[in-house]
């Protein structure tokens, strides 16, 4: 069984700043494929970013703003956002599964609580 918790959201500006993390609990972290993924209100869940080893993999929407990375010491998947717009707001979700990397949301067998991240324009 692994417990993911994430931390980092906020209230930010448009074209501000925000890094997302999440700790994993568990002793075989780095065999895990991690995703971050968003819900808005009244939207489906939507991929965000997934890294597996040292390959990583972005949605269109957020390639060249965000920035996907682990740290296995610390059992740590992070989410750097920068250039933040209004449409980058949502509930952000931390996931982990044991197999390579997916932007299938349905693919995760481990889940955070969501934190929020909000953009003012």
């Amino acid at each position: 069984q692994v417990q993911l918790v994430e931390s980092g959201g906020g209230l930010v500006q448009a074209g501000g700043s925000l890094r997302l993390s999440c700790a994993a609990s568990g002793r075989t972290f780095s065999r895990y494929a991690m995703g971050w993924f968003r819900q808005a209100p009244g939207k489906e869940r939507e991929f965000v970013a997934t890294i597996s080893g040292w390959s990583t993999q972005y949605s269109d929407s957020v390639k060249g703003r965000f920035t996907i990375s682990r740290d296995n010491a610390k059992n740590t998947v992070y989410l750097q956002m920068n250039s933040l717009k209004p449409e980058d707001t949502a509930v952000y979700y931390c996931a982990g599964r044991e197999s390579r990397q997916s932007v299938l949301p349905w693919e995760y067998s481990y889940w955070g609580q969501g934190t929020q991240v909000t953009v003012s324009s």
